[in-house]
């Protein structure tokens, strides 16, 4: 004996053929709800994909310099990356510090450049930069950082309230036209005055699939929502922890530490190095006139 499939064929072509006007725009509401939620399901498992496997990358590349600016200079783009977003940034920033707010010191001259490529310690390395920056310069640095990490963390949680209002509101929705339906049955019975389970069963079967369909909704959007904020989550604590280590490196290798005795020495050498220059050049010059 042939069956008909109960749910296709029978329960739910049955319930919406009988659907009243409120269920078929409660219907319709959670339809554009489903294709938003849907459109933001898609496009953030793309962009956390991508973030997990371009961080990947960008800190495998990262661990392998002790230059906190290295990755900048070889010119290398890890898109996509979290943290390389926040990295090129605060580069920048020291870069431009560099350039036009430089702090000269000594450097240690028993340290072979050769010496120095092959070493791994950043201590090591630190002892060889002879141009750093200011800790006022640093300071905005760090407020690059910060500014950066809130960026990305708040681009990773991009599109999270719609996905949130479809768990939360789906069931509510739908659950809203099934007693609207049930209301208009039942009111509709009373002025009848007929009230058997014929009367009554395509009433509320309509207004059911309002119900049907915010689960349906709110399903799918409750496991995407979860499986993203844990993600969204992981990598938010990466990129934080990722900014005080690199705000660490930066200070250690570029930011000048030395006590300020020792800077105001190196400061009059070198002022009283530039007037004994300048009297030496300007001795011939007299002996010219006498």
């Amino acid at each position: 004996m042939f069956v008909q499939p109960l749910f296709a064929d029978n329960a739910f072509v049955f319930a919406v053929k009988n659907a009243t006007t409120e269920g078929i725009i409660t219907v319709i509401a959670l339809v554009l709800l489903s294709l938003f939620s849907w459109t933001i399901i898609i496009t953030k498992v793309r962009q956390l994909v991508i973030a997990r496997n371009a961080s990947r990358k960008f800190f495998a590349a990262y661990n392998a310099t002790r230059d906190p600016l290295d990755i900048q200079r070889q010119g290398a783009e890890f898109e996509g990356a979290p943290a390389y977003q926040l990295y090129i940034r605060a580069a920048d920033e020291v870069t431009y510090h560099l350039k036009n707010n430089p702090v000269a010191v000594p450097v240690a001259a028993t340290l072979e450049p050769a010496d120095v490529m092959e070493h791994t310690n950043t201590d090591y390395y630190a002892k060889t930069v002879p141009a750093k920056i200011s800790m006022p310069s640093f300071e905005a640095v760090k407020v690059v950082l910060e500014e950066a990490a809130g960026a990305e963390a708040m681009a990773l949680e991009k599109g999270m309230i719609v996905l949130s209002t479809a768990v939360a509101g789906g069931p509510f929705i739908g659950l809203l036209g099934t007693v609207w339906g049930v209301m208009s049955t039942f009111a509709g019975i009373a002025e009848s005055k007929a009230a058997t389970l014929t009367a009554m069963a395509p009433g509320v079967a309509a207004a059911l699939v309002a119900t049907v369909t915010g689960l349906l909704v709110a399903i799918p959007a409750m496991f995407a929502y979860n499986f993203m904020v844990t993600t969204i989550r992981h990598l938010t604590q990466e990129l934080d922890g990722f900014a005080s280590r690199y705000a660490n490196q930066i200070e250690h290798v570029y930011v000048d530490h030395r006590p300020l005795a020792e800077e105001l020495q190196i400061a009059n050498e070198a002022l009283a190095g530039r007037i004994v220059g300048a009297l030496r050049n300007s001795e011939p010059h007299e002996l010219v006139d006498q």
